[in-house]
């Protein structure tokens, strides 16, 4: 049997998360959503193996995208795990601090349903255990 994509968000949105449990979850993928970057720091420190990809909002309280993605780059079990930033925001400076702080891909949350699911469905076929094979600025942001 093949092992479980293990994928996280962190979104303080309620209907992002059902959305994206919605169109991640499936037998093969393990999804999970958390409300914060500080919750979802502690769900990290509970697992016994770290997940295959985290998906970031930028704009949280208690804890915002930015931040939690410096201390996972900051952790030595969690610095290596592919990061990807999940938000509304298409703006210059948040793309390029992102990508500078070390996230991996950087996904604007679509306005349509089936743009979405595209969008997921392409994301799901990325092979996360080797993403990507370098870091570059002109493929960071995702586009079907």
């Amino acid at each position: 049997m093949e092992q479980q994509l293990s994928l996280i968000l962190a979104d303080d949105d309620p209907d992002d998360r059902e959305l994206f449990v919605e169109l991640l979850a499936r037998p093969d993928v393990s999804v999970k959503a958390v409300t914060n970057g500080k919750e979802l720091l502690s769900y990290l420190k509970t697992l016994p193996s770290v997940p295959d990809c985290i998906f970031l909002d930028l704009n949280m309280p208690v804890m915002a995208g930015k931040d939690c993605l410096t201390k996972i780059r900051a952790s030595e079990k969690l610095k290596n795990v592919p990061v990807v930033i999940y938000s509304t925001s298409a703006n210059k400076k948040d793309i390029e601090e992102t990508f500078a702080l070390g996230a991996n891909l950087y996904l604007v949350k679509e306005s349509s349903y089936s743009a979405l699911k595209r969008t997921f469905e392409k994301i799901l076929q990325l092979d996360w255990a080797n993403y990507p094979p370098h870091r570059q600025a002109k493929n960071f942001v995702f586009k079907l």
